[in-house]
């Protein structure tokens, strides 16, 4: 009975074992990258920067995923690039590459046949290449205009086949080169965001308080000379929890929630005879128009709140915005 338990305690034990070399290795493969950095590094991104076209990035097998994911890392962060798998290349999909573009191929072993195939028709029409390859003697290291080393000395596979380490060093390569070059053109939050319509990174840094801020009569809001019955009758009909509580001028003295009544009844104070400014909360939090609604996040969670109430310049009440709202418009 307590055999298959033994068995399985010992498996995952060396489970363990065997996760913790390969992280071992992978990690180390990344760290031999960062000695072998050069100018090599710095003509690559310059070249990239100097494209007038797009980059092409191509690669087969493992490599061919790596390559995806560069591509896709790149035109998310200001550097127009896509896919091209070699093998389709060479029966028609080489047309999408123009003279104007640039090739950044990878192959771990540098002699990938398919690759091999097009560089030739590439660099007969004018575009540039970065080979990015474990063997800097390669065939394809030779053709590339430049040649960055992105191999590792020992693959995480027992057998020393199956690429693992060396997969990982082109893919933390393909990232520095995204990263460098996305701050070297300066690429911004606003640019990021607009790249990410439709997702969550989208909606944090594209949703502004103005787009989901409550206005006109579903702001709750009193003037100063207002009773406290008259105050817990505004934010019940608002339905927020609370109430602006605003001077002559319609600019913001205070908050009144349902903690200040709570407190205010505890104490006996009579809700018909006392005045507004004797139970509100004095300095609410507030916040403009057109901070981004995760700031306004930020500032409810920091601040323990559930409300914040939206001013201009001046300090006059322009809305409200409630944890309710943020959650809706899937900003949280």
């Amino acid at each position: 009975m307590n055999e298959p338990q033994t068995t399985a305690l010992s498996d995952t034990s060396d489970a363990l074992a065997v996760a913790r070399e390969v992280l071992e290795i992978e990690a180390r493969a990344i760290s031999d990258l960062i000695e072998r950095l050069d100018q090599d590094f710095e003509r690559a991104v310059a070249l990239i920067l100097n494209c007038k076209g797009r980059v092409v990035v191509s690669g087969i097998g493992k490599s061919g995923h790596i390559a995806r994911k560069i591509a896709s890392t790149m035109a998310s962060t200001g550097t127009p690039a896509f896919f091209v798998h070699p093998a389709e290349a060479s029966h028609g999909d080489l047309g999408m590459v123009t003279r104007d573009d640039l090739l950044i191929a990878l192959s771990n072993s540098g002699e990938s046949a398919e690759l091999l195939a097009i560089v030739p028709l590439l660099k007969r029409q004018g575009a540039k290449l970065i080979a990015l390859t474990g063997n800097p003697r390669s065939n394809l290291a030779h053709e590339a205009d430049v040649h960055l080393y992105a191999g590792a000395e020992k693959e995480a596979c027992p057998l020393n086949l199956a690429p693992t380490a060396s997969t990982t060093a082109a893919l933390a390569l393909g990232d520095a080169l995204a990263v460098a070059l996305m701050q070297a053109k300066g690429f911004t939050r606003d640019e990021f965001a607009r790249s990410h319509p439709g997702g969550t990174l989208g909606r944090r840094l594209l949703t502004h308080v103005r787009d989901v801020m409550r206005t006109g009569d579903n702001a709750p809001r009193i003037p100063h000379t207002a009773t406290l019955m008259e105050g817990m009758l505004e934010m019940s009909r608002g339905r927020m929890g609370m109430t602006a509580v605003l001077d002559d001028d319609g600019r913001v003295i205070g908050i009144f929630t349902d903690g200040d009544l709570r407190r205010t009844l505890e104490k006996g104070h009579d809700l018909r005879t006392t005045p507004i400014v004797d139970a509100m909360t004095r300095g609410p939090r507030v916040i403009g128009p057109d901070k981004l609604a995760a700031e306004g996040v930020e500032i409810m969670e920091r601040n323990k709140v559930n409300q914040l109430l939206v001013v201009d310049q001046d300090q006059r009440l322009l809305g409200a915005l409630n944890m309710h709202d943020l959650f809706r418009a899937k900003v949280i």
